[in-house]
């Protein structure tokens, strides 16, 4: 173990780590959102969240910019950002829609088993990511250099860009919008509700089928602002961007305790530090074994999670 390439770069490792634990945590919150409605596992976000990095890319190209493009004014850069992830958001919002009245929906009419769901959403996340693997023939595509990077906080050995800054930020301020939409909202007492006691809650006049869509939407909302901010952190996409960064959201929900939105954005951050700490000590191959057996240490002791399951609960 090299303690000393971890103290050395501690400040360095946890900012970055933050950064990837923000994309962590929007990307989780999908799972969040429709486990604790439904109590399923919707194994195909990570598509969800992969065709919003296209949804970006695509938008940008549209409006002439590529990877060999040079980085625009500040203004422009301010209407490019915007306009991808209203982009992403539209695009892995409506996947996510498409998804739920298509595969789930007719399985929830017919009262299917658990298993029927489970099923389902591995064979719809199969084929989006090999329908969108031979459409682009496998190859990866790159976005425009929209953000020029550059260190806007330094402190002993430690420095923060602004792309770290902003990736953090964003991440945020829109779990904190998802939250009060949820905890004060009129819709979102109809999800709490749902949530809590779903035939209770349709006796009272809510629509469970509206709700259970608004959720599906909601985290194909959150998994498309993921996809921008990955986009910009990576510079590229592909067919199976998804995958990898699926298992390590799924894993941030369960960590902060599924079906709780605070929960994954707690263990979005705290995965996304532990994989940067756990690179400096054992090697950047051994980074996922790091995370992933902390996170079964810690179900061991906590098996719902650091903040326990609540969309149904807390969410009362």
């Amino acid at each position: 173990m090299n303690f000393d390439a971890l103290f050395s770069n501690f400040g360095e490792l946890t900012t970055q780590g933050l950064a990837q634990g923000a994309i962590y945590a929007l990307f989780a919150l999908g799972y969040t959102l429709v486990y604790g409605v439904l109590r399923l596992i919707n194994f195909a976000h990570s598509e969800v969240f992969m065709v919003g990095t296209f949804g970006a890319v695509l938008a940008w190209r549209a409006l002439g910019l590529n990877q060999d493009s040079a980085t625009p004014a500040f203004g422009m850069v301010v209407v490019y950002l915007l306009v991808g992830l209203l982009a992403a958001c539209a695009v892995s919002g409506t996947t996510a829609l498409v998804l739920e009245r298509v595969a789930y929906r007719p399985l929830r009419r017919r009262n299917a088993p658990v298993l029927a769901f489970l099923i389902t959403a591995i064979g719809a996340s199969v084929v989006l990511s090999e329908a969108v693997g031979v459409w682009t023939e496998r190859r990866p595509l790159g976005m425009p250099p929209l953000i020029r990077q550059h260190d806007v906080i330094s402190f002993a050995d430690t420095t923060i860009s602004n792309l770290e800054i902003g990736i953090v930020l964003l991440a945020l301020v829109l779990m904190l919008a998802l939250d009060v939409f949820i905890g004060k909202t009129r819709l979102g007492r109809g999800v709490r509700a749902i949530a809590q006691d779903p035939n209770t809650a349709a006796l009272m006049g809510v629509n469970k089928d509206r709700v259970i869509a608004l959720i599906f939407v909601l985290g194909g909302v959150m998994a498309g602002a993921a996809a921008i901010l990955y986009n910009l952190k990576i510079g590229s996409t592909y067919y199976f961007a998804g995958f990898d960064l699926g298992i390590k959201a799924f894993a941030a929900a369960v960590l902060g305790g599924i079906g709780n939105l605070r929960g994954a954005l707690l263990g979005g951050l705290l995965l996304g530090t532990l994989e940067g700490w756990g690179s400096a000590l054992f090697g950047t191959e051994w980074t996922p074994v790091v995370a992933f057996v902390v996170l079964i240490v810690i179900l061991l002791f906590r098996p719902t999670g650091l903040l326990g399951e609540s969309l149904g609960r807390a969410r009362a």
